[in-house]
């Protein structure tokens, strides 16, 4: 599990989750797409990256992504947080890419899960890493 704990792997989503959480403490509940726009402009002038978008791999959306988001349109109805994953989505890509620095500006699976696990009750962020690394354990497990 220890091997998964860095930053842009098993901790992604909590930090795409803090990334969210923080705009959130700036703008509020009442935010806009242009209040995304402008956050995205202010991080990226700050010198940082905007966690969940960009992949090295990756060349258009995270299809695990798109799962997720199909997911919170069927199950999750009113969520603050699970609609501004759902904003940055049409947002952030768009403005990344008018940077000109950024080929892949796509969203990956990290840019949504830690909303989700939100909503569902799992605030304690340090649990984050262990689901990620459980999960692949399935897909590794004999039938």
């Amino acid at each position: 599990m220890n091997g998964l704990a860095g930053p842009l792997h098993g901790l992604a989503n909590q930090e795409c989750l803090n990334y969210i959480l923080n705009f959130k403490k700036i703008y509020g509940e009442k935010w806009t797409k242009d209040d995304i726009a402008a956050h995205v402009h202010n991080t990226l002038k700050a010198g940082k990256v905007v966690p969940g978008y960009g992949h090295a791999v990756l060349r258009k959306t995270d299809p695990r992504f798109i799962c997720e988001l199909e997911f919170a349109q069927q199950f999750i109805k009113d969520d603050n947080l699970v609609e501004l994953v759902k904003a940055n989505y049409e947002v952030i890509p768009k403005e990344l890419a008018k940077t000109g620095k950024i080929s892949n500006p796509w969203p990956n699976v990290d840019a949504g899960s830690g909303a989700l696990l939100m909503h569902y009750g799992l605030t304690q962020h340090d649990y984050y890493t262990v689901l990620f690394g459980v999960s692949r354990a399935f897909g590794v497990a004999p039938a």
